[in-house]
């Protein structure tokens, strides 16, 4: 296994900058091990079954991208310059990893100013370029303040396009978005809308809801040859005792479990590693999937396109077998499917899911 076993090349015309409106009006690709059909995500209802369940992320974004003023620069302790922040991760001692541009220059103790209520501390430095800030807020009072200050962290292949707006603040977040903590969306959920929700409930499928915070470690790229040198970076999720149990439920029914986004499949099958079954669990995970995984949990992925060389590459080439995956990928290709988080949907059906051995 090479790298480029995972390489595709993509036309910069098939990267989607803005979603498709309604929600559930993007097309949906629905792959089985034999057959490749053209769909649209609003079709779900027609294309699952009565007593599948899905398995939905309902981590929140935060508008976690900042524009400000950094103080304390000259030999003297004055001056001002611009600077961009992203926040991260929050940290065990209340401050916030976060990356800084331009980082060069910046020292500990220096100050930025988002606005006349908001501002931070560089109190120290982390691994790989990060810095550690003291907010001036939090809890609520910091929410408020990034939704009045902040703008979506948009993926860098949408934001070297164009810039984050107001209206990314809805189209990049779930209509089910509940526990803040992301600094990117879920993006197989962003397709899904109330209607479309209440469809699949009259269709008989059901829903759990899990949490992982997705970061932005989501996007780093892959450079080892080898993919299995690859360190995956780690994510805070959880598997409430409620979801583990509707799962179980589901699976002793003999319906299907199907996670929304490669997030909420990587969770569950964190959950399951020890016994097989998913369990109530929380804590960061790095689990890393590639060809060769054993699934335990999932017996279907829905899930968009993903970048060339990725590990999310890797996971779905896990799920379908790589040469299945570089066959609908051509067919995405061929058929001009939109590419990325605002892009179209797919729908993955391996030949052996673990229910099939039950």
């Amino acid at each position: 296994m090479t790298l480029d076993d995972f390489d595709f090349d993509l036309p910069d015309a098939l990267i989607a900058t803005r979603p498709v409106k309604p929600r559930s009006s993007a097309r949906l690709l629905v792959a089985t091990d034999t057959g490749i059909e053209d769909r649209h995500v609003f079709d779900l209802p027609e294309v699952l079954r009565p007593g599948d369940r899905l398995v939905l992320n309902d981590t929140k974004v935060l508008p976690a991208r900042l524009s400000g003023t950094r103080h304390r620069i000259g030999a003297d302790g004055t001056g001002v310059a611009r600077i961009e922040v992203t926040l991260l991760d929050p940290q065990g001692d209340g401050t916030w990893q976060a990356l800084v541009k331009p980082l060069r220059k910046i020292r500990d103790g220096e100050d930025i100013v988002f606005n006349d209520q908001f501002s931070a501390k560089i109190v120290g430095r982390g691994d790989g370029g990060l810095v550690h800030l003291a907010l001036s807020a939090e809890g609520d009072a910091l929410t408020e303040l990034l939704d009045a200050t902040g703008s979506m962290p948009l993926p860098p292949y949408i934001a070297s396009k164009r810039a984050a707006d107001a209206q990314d603040k809805d189209d990049y977040q779930t209509v089910f978005a509940r526990h803040i903590g992301a600094v990117a969306a879920p993006t197989a959920s962003l397709h899904f809308d109330q209607d479309l929700l209440d469809a699949l409930a009259r269709r008989g499928v059901t829903f759990s809801h899990v949490t992982l915070h997705v970061g932005a470690g989501t996007f780093l790229p892959v450079k080892v040859e080898d993919p299995r040198n690859h360190k995956m970076h780690s994510e805070w999720g959880e598997v409430s005792a409620q979801a583990a149990a509707e799962i179980a439920a589901t699976r002793a029914a003999g319906g299907r479990i199907i996670p929304v986004g490669t997030t909420a499949l990587r969770l569950i099958e964190t959950a399951a590693r020890e016994t097989g079954q998913v369990a109530p669990w929380s804590g960061p995970t790095d689990i890393f999937i590639y060809p060769g995984f054993s699934f335990r949990a999932s017996d279907a992925l829905m899930t968009n396109f993903h970048l060339p060389k990725s590990t999310l590459m890797m996971l779905v080439s896990a799920l379908m077998g790589t040469d299945r995956v570089r066959q609908i990928y051509a067919h995405a290709l061929e058929r001009q499917y939109r590419f990325f988080s605002y892009g179209d949907a797919s729908i993955l059906f391996p030949k052996d899911p673990p229910t099939a051995a039950l």
